[in-house]
């Protein structure tokens, strides 16, 4: 029997199913996605079961119930915080008799919002090829109907074989452009590397503030608003850590509970910035009552994607939304000592303690002591431009003697010219000009 689907609307209303024994989404972050979704969330409705059942997931009484509010409340959208099966799916919309879109929807639903880069489009649109293609199974039984005959498709073949082909062949295609972009991303971060270029990554829970301390960082204007999702493509730029030459900041798509599998493997080109960051920010919104729960779900996404041994710095964000009492209390006022770091993005408190963790975090170490000679100007204004110069003191004989912080890149670079030297003197590093 031909059955279409129902056309979606914006009035949604919210089922959320609590399993017994299982790790399940929340309810709260869910609502947040809808918003992110622009959709009009006007009821929820709730239900507790040991297991999903096999026609509709919950079971008659609570369709029946799903019904009811869906039209009390004059709704055209039924958002369930579960995945269903492809007949699943199809049954409630038929006893329902409107449009189901389960998580993984809704999610891709505000990535295709947000893409914006030709390679944040091809992860989305492979992203979205691959769940339609697991909806072709069982899905829509019109696709059962046989085509044959001469001329036509073949003799026997069903609709469902050719949409399952069609969809097989734009997959390859998809994956075979994302291969292209991949392998330049590939070469930048080779690149990188051969310069002894660090990179820093932020991580978070979505809606942490990344994309906001990424642009107070890196004076950058990304886009940054109080929603999940707001920011989907990577984003890289330079930053100034003192003693270290060049690094680069990198902005990443934030992370929920229960990640989607198919969405982790369809961002994994651009989740490969993550897992091969020389240092991870991990970046949690200090005012939120679950951050706990959030840093978790972080973490075992980066166990997913094999990004759990990568170092991490802990920057608690949002702390201008707290008292002073709640600073206190939450232990956030001496932290950068115990590798936590305070910070607000919005008013730029905590950015400078930050920026001397990542030094810390990536080498960079003092003191180390440079005698030149008055005539080297050219390497003393390249120490400056590095950010390395602590201090700095004329000598009697006109000689500058420079403290320094330093990572090791940087000092090996000072060491490849003709005219310095590397000592020690009483325990300390000492690089000297040598002067004819």
């Amino acid at each position: 029997m031909l059955f279409e689907r129902p056309e979606a609307g914006r009035h949604a209303v919210i089922l959320h199913v609590e399993l017994h024994g299982q790790a399940n989404p929340d309810l709260g972050e869910f609502a947040e996605l809808a918003g992110s979704a622009e959709m009009d969330v006007v009821d929820t409705v709730s239900a507790h079961r040991d297991q999903p059942q096999p026609r509709t997931y919950v079971g008659s009484g609570k369709v029946a119930e799903v019904r009811e509010v869906l039209r009390a409340a004059q709704a055209d959208l039924l958002l369930i915080n579960h995945e269903l099966t492809a007949g699943q799916q199809r049954n409630l919309e038929r006893d329902l008799n409107c449009r189901v879109i389960t998580r993984t929807e809704l999610i891709l639903t505000i990535f295709a919002d947000r893409a914006r880069s030709h390679e944040g489009q091809l992860q989305v649109e492979l992203a979205q090829l691959k769940h339609a293609q697991t909806r072709l199974v069982r899905g829509w039984t019109h696709l059962d109907r046989q085509k044959g005959g001469i001329g036509l498709r073949g003799a026997g073949e069903k609709q469902i074989e050719l949409d399952q082909r069609m969809l097989g062949e734009r997959i390859k295609a998809t994956e075979k452009k994302l291969t292209t972009v991949s392998k330049r991303r590939t070469q930048n971060r080779r690149g990188r590397n051969r310069r002894g270029t660090p990179t820093v990554t932020l991580v978070g829970y979505t809606n942490a503030g990344k994309s906001t301390l990424f642009n107070k960082m890196t004076n950058a204007d990304v886009y940054a608003e109080d929603q999940l999702f707001a920011t989907l493509d990577p984003t890289m730029r330079r930053i100034e850590v003192p003693g270290i030459r060049d690094a680069v900041l990198a902005d990443t798509v934030g992370f929920v509970s229960l990640l989607p599998h198919a969405l982790v493997e369809a961002f994994k080109a651009t989740l490969e910035e993550v897992v091969h960051a020389d240092l991870l920010l991990h970046v949690v919104d200090a005012a939120d009552p679950l951050k706990d729960e959030r840093m978790q779900q972080v973490r075992d996404v980066l166990r997913e994607i094999g990004a759990q041994d990568v170092p991490e710095l802990l920057v608690f964000n949002k702390v201008d939304l707290l008292s002073d009492t709640a600073l206190g209390a939450g232990c956030l006022v001496d932290c950068p000592q115990s590798g936590v770091y305070p910070v607000s993005a919005l008013n730029g408190s905590g950015i400078a303690a930050l920026i001397d963790g990542i030094a810390d975090a990536l080498g960079v170490a003092a003191p180390h002591e440079v005698v030149l000679d008055s005539s080297d100007g050219r390497t003393r204004a390249w120490l400056y431009r590095s950010g390395a110069v602590l201090e700095e003191q004329t000598m009697e004989d006109g000689s500058l003697h420079l403290t320094l912080q330093a990572d090791d890149a940087l000092l090996a670079q000072l060491q490849q010219s003709d005219d310095v030297v590397l000592h020690r003197n009483d325990g300390v590093h000492k690089i000297s000009t040598i002067t004819n």
